[in-house]
């Protein structure tokens, strides 16, 4: 029986994923680095290598996942966000690159030697908590989230990097946090209306943390009504939303009669994420 080597089962991989995914390559490659237990850098220094039966089974079954529609993420167990490697599960949504753009906001808006107080609202795998808390370790970092499940996966993570400035709570949005005050609260919560052709395919991810309701602002909405009241004077409100819901999040703040108010490109140049400050709300 003939076996074929890494650099055959790769161009196999990626022409089998060519019509299922963006990214086939890149897909076929981080599969087959999971099975073999290789980094990608070297898989092809050992291109050559012939792969063993159990390997070869183990790739093929992962191929067909993946063509079914399974995320990459799912199938190895990780995603790289940020400067973090996470766990994730099909408990929690998948980290896209561009809520990077929260991090990267919430960062400009306080000095690193500041004390600051942060809320992430559905927090998920903890992605944007944890890179938050890892980049300022004396801030204190709020993650909250509606699922158990999640909130499992954050706690993972956090121990995994040794990030011990965050605390996690279970519950909906501000349930439970009572007349808590932060600096900055940020959120990605799910924005995807729910008849969005779009979540077919993302059929494998949880659809509570894809879409809460017919028109996608139902999220939006709650969080935006009730930030105000967990923020300090000058504090900021930090949203990620659909490219084409930044003029409805921008009516919704300044009816809270937040200031400052600013939506920031992801990049593809669509408008992403939207802040709001409290220096001029009224409560």
């Amino acid at each position: 029986m003939i076996r074929m080597n890494i650099a055959e089962t790769l161009s196999l991989g990626t022409r089998t994923l060519s019509p299922h995914s963006d990214s086939p390559r890149l897909d076929a490659e981080m599969l087959l680095g999971k099975v073999l237990g290789l980094s990608r850098t070297a898989l092809m220094a050992h291109d050559d290598a012939c792969l063993a039966d159990d390997s070869e089974r183990a790739y093929a079954e992962l191929i067909a996942q993946r063509t079914a529609g399974m995320p990459v993420a799912y199938l190895t167990g990780t995603r790289e966000f940020w400067s973090l490697t996470l766990n994730v599960s099909p408990a929690v949504l998948v980290p896209r690159p561009e809520t990077e753009i929260l991090v990267e906001q919430a960062l400009r808006l306080r000095s690193r030697n500041d004390p600051c107080a942060v809320l992430d609202l559905g927090t998920g795998s903890g992605a944007v908590a944890l890179a938050i808390a890892a980049e300022r370790p004396n801030w204190s970092v709020t993650g909250v989230d509606v699922s158990a499940l999640a909130l499992s996966v954050a706690r993972q993570n956090a121990l995994m990097f040794d990030i011990f400035n965050v605390d996690w709570r279970l519950g909906s949005w501000f349930d439970g946090l009572q007349a808590r005050r932060f600096d900055l609260i940020v959120s990605n919560p799910p924005y995807i209306p729910g008849g969005d052709p779009a979540l077919a395919a993302l059929a494998a991810e949880p659809k509570l943390a894809l879409t809460p309701g017919p028109t996608g602002l139902e999220a939006l909405t709650a969080i935006i009504s009730q930030a105000a009241a967990h923020l300090n004077d000058r504090g900021w409100l930090l949203l990620e939303h659909g490219w084409d819901q930044a003029p409805s999040v921008v009516t919704l703040l300044a009816r809270q009669g937040m200031s400052g108010i600013r939506t920031v490109p992801d990049f593809s140049g669509k408008p992403r994420v939207t802040l709001a400050s409290t220096l001029y709300s009224q409560r």
